[in-house]
């Protein structure tokens, strides 16, 4: 007697993902079959079922499609939200898949269109019949052909999600430079922002966004990743880095770290800076050196410490004259001297003629 062989355990992880055409068309067919119309004939309603199926599996298709695009659309994206996509995805990749739903939509309303006109000519459900599934296979074949591209904007989607809303109608200073230099450290001490701050490199994987007062103005922070300066091979946080100085910048506070304890030299921080001057020459970069309570050298920069405060206030002045906040009032000295305006005197009404006249 044969021993017997221990059955297999199935794998219990996670189902494959389920394609974004199959959840489509199931809720299109499962819609277009409700249909029930009404008609005095049995010929007459064979004809309408028909007639309403393509209706129906068509516009609901059309609809799903359009809700997958109308994020991109309705508002468009802001600069530099496109920047960040441009970064991560692919220059021109989610216009692409934009362009290639829309181009779907149409072709699936002429069909629709020409199997409408086609079902009022035919006769008897088998003919019907056959115009319909004929119908149900190229609108099918029409969708699985967006399938990649449904999947990258809801992928775009997500990515977008995870990221602060930058308003391109408010200054943004964006604090970038080397790993490890202290941006995260700096932008707490500046802003409403709470970055995690830690003694290693990479730590910040994706830009935050925090707010600081400018005294008439709000300005939004923005703490980036750290970038080597690896232009050709910088990785996705790297990446992120460049689309927030290149897309949402005002100004671009440079953090150097003259110390050498965050594992990259001065000369190496320089580079990238004078990369950035050069490839973007209508930013304002300020450069400023850090951990100024670790190592203190001659230098005309300004330099921090994001530990003991040093620097700071002064900083916070440099920002502010750079950023030029919209709508400041005059100082107050000024508003408590100045005179009230000229209150216009009305010409006083001639008195009218005559009186009421006296009885008796």
């Amino acid at each position: 007697m044969c021993p017997q062989v221990p059955a297999r355990r199935k794998h219990r992880g996670s189902p494959p993902p389920v394609a974004p055409s199959v959840e489509i068309l199931d809720v299109a067919f499962h819609r277009a079959s409700l249909a029930t119309p009404h008609g005095e004939t049995k010929a007459e309603r064979d004809r309408r079922r028909a007639e309403l199926k393509v209706v129906r599996a068509g516009a609901t298709v059309v609809r799903h499609l359009r809700l997958e695009t109308r994020r991109f659309l309705r508002p468009p994206l802001t600069p530099f939200e496109r920047v960040l996509v441009a970064e991560r995805f692919g220059e021109g990749s989610l216009d692409r898949s934009v362009t290639r739903i829309r181009r779907a939509e149409e072709r699936i309303r002429g069909l629709q269109r020409e199997t409408e006109r086609e079902a009022r000519r035919l006769h008897g459900p088998e003919m019907l019949g056959e115009a319909v599934r004929a119908y149900y296979g190229r609108l099918s074949s029409f969708v699985r052909e967006v399938d990649a591209d449904i999947a990258r904007l809801r992928e775009v989607d997500r990515f977008l999600a995870e990221r602060p809303k930058v308003d391109p109608s408010k200054p943004t200073l964006v604090i970038a430079g080397f790993p490890n230099v202290g941006k995260s450290s700096l932008v707490a001490r500046m802003s409403s922002a709470h970055p995690k701050v830690a003694d290693y490199p990479f730590t910040t994987l994706s830009i935050a966004l925090g707010h600081a007062d400018l005294g008439f103005d709000r300005l939004q922070v923005l703490d980036t990743p750290g970038v080597l300066g690896r232009a050709r091979r910088a990785n996705p946080a790297e990446a992120e880095a460049e689309a927030a100085v290149r897309g949402a910048a005002t100004v671009v506070l440079f953090l150097l770290d003259p110390t050498g304890t965050g594992g990259y030299t001065l000369e190496e921080q320089e580079a990238l800076l004078e990369r950035w001057r050069t490839e973007l020459p209508n930013l304002q970069i300020l450069p400023v050196e850090t951990k100024c309570d670790l190592l203190r050298r001659p230098t005309e920069r300004l330099q921090v410490s994001a530990v003991t405060g040093e620097g700071i206030a002064e900083l916070q002045k440099r920002v502010r004259d750079l950023v030029k906040p919209v709508g400041e009032l005059p100082p107050m000295q000024e508003a408590l001297v100045e005179s009230p305006p000229e209150v216009e005197e009305l010409p006083t009404p001639a008195p009218k003629r005559g009186g009421r006249r006296r009885s008796g």
